[in-house]
């Protein structure tokens, strides 16, 4: 499937994300997704959670942390667009985010916890929107954006962060 094509609308920024999401119903991917991600990290101990791969560089639990924050900032934009928001949405720094959230001092138990609700919240948000809704195309941090385009930025945002801690931080640790 082609989502540019279809009515997915998205910055150049997010077309690695994109391209990251499986073929298939995105409720089935995102609640998938929400289960490996739990199971994932759930099995870490406290060195692994804390783990930085590079001097700046996020720890897992910040990562994990920065993947809700940007899923609640997805779906709130999802939210206004579906509903015919017409004004431009505002972008975030991600580092400020994180910087200011404290998640390393958070027990790993309640950051997934948080990521959890913040996930299912999503889901059903997505379930409760008409045909017309899904279609709609609205602007955030100054570029278009389509409420579809937003659901697959949602989950390949997460398959992207999953992927790097893989990589950079299971695989070293």
């Amino acid at each position: 499937m082609d989502k540019k094509s279809e009515g997915y609308e998205y910055a150049d920024y997010y077309k690695g994300y994109v391209e990251l999401v499986p073929e298939g119903d995105i409720i089935q991917i995102l609640s998938d997704q929400m289960k490996d991600t739990v199971e994932i990290v759930s099995m870490l101990d406290d060195e692994q959670l804390s783990y930085r791969y590079a001097a700046g560089k996020w720890s897992v639990k910040e990562v994990v942390g920065h993947i809700t924050d940007t899923e609640r900032i997805m779906s709130y934009r999802l939210l206004s667009i579906a509903r015919g928001e017409t004004t431009s949405l505002p972008g975030y720094d991600e580092n400020a985010y994180v910087e200011e959230a404290g998640f390393d001092d958070i027990p790993v138990r309640d950051l997934l916890e948080h990521f959890v609700s913040v996930r299912l919240a999503t889901i059903q948000l997505i379930k409760s929107l008409s045909k017309k809704a899904l279609e709609r195309k609205g602007t955030a941090n100054g570029h278009p954006v389509s409420t579809r385009a937003l659901m697959m930025i949602i989950a390949g945002h997460e398959i992207h962060h999953r992927n790097i801690i893989g990589e950079r931080y299971l695989s070293k640790n």
